[in-house]
């Protein structure tokens, strides 16, 4: 199962799969503030990246929740990756969806840095974060729809989710938010 939607040259995809398999320009790293490795799928990425991937991330002084750093891709297919450290979720704690979509933002505002014209996402902070999916998936896929309205250079922005219910949820936020978005067209 995949989803397609386009806002002006950027092809937003969502696929059920494994982020260390993609083959775009940038995968987007759920990490913790540290860069150095951990569960889910900051310890896939760092496992398929092999041991350079964490020599390097050593030299980045950790990361601060809601930003992002970028780094080689070493044995990946992807050329970067970008650590991107999403929120702990707290009910009632206001600053969690701001710090989620920060995030996200800043994902894609060190992958137009750098010149990557295409990214894969995680649903950030979604695992061992807990951040529920309902809440989530708007949070990531209205910053991502808002941010490339105004970037053209991003040609490519894919959503790889972990099971199919993740997926299920992330399409059917897409297809509300594609009523909200009048620039948000299927394929």
């Amino acid at each position: 199962m995949k989803t397609n939607a386009r806002i002006n040259q950027t092809i937003i995809e969502l696929i059920q799969g494994d982020i260390t398999q993609q083959d775009t320009d940038a995968i987007v790293n759920a990490a913790n503030s540290s860069l150095l490795g951990g569960g889910g799928v900051d310890g896939a990425i760092h496992r398929a990246a092999g041991p350079e991937l964490l020599a390097e991330t050593r030299t980045l002084g950790g990361c601060l929740t809601g930003d992002a750093k970028i780094s080689k891709g070493y044995r990946l297919k992807a050329q970067y990756v970008i650590h991107a450290v999403g929120p702990v979720y707290s009910r009632g704690d206001s600053s969690v969806a701001e710090l989620l979509k920060s995030a996200y933002r800043r994902s894609l505002e060190v992958g137009i840095e750098n010149r990557i014209q295409s990214i894969a996402f995680p649903s950030i902070s979604t695992g061992a974060y807990g951040y529920p999916l309902e809440e989530a998936a708007p949070i990531a896929l209205r910053t991502i729809c808002d941010f490339v309205q105004s970037n053209a250079q991003l040609k490519q922005v894919r959503f790889v989710l972990f099971d199919e219910q993740t997926l299920k949820i992330f399409i059917n936020t897409l297809a509300v938010l594609s009523k909200q978005h009048g620039d948000l067209r299927y394929e």
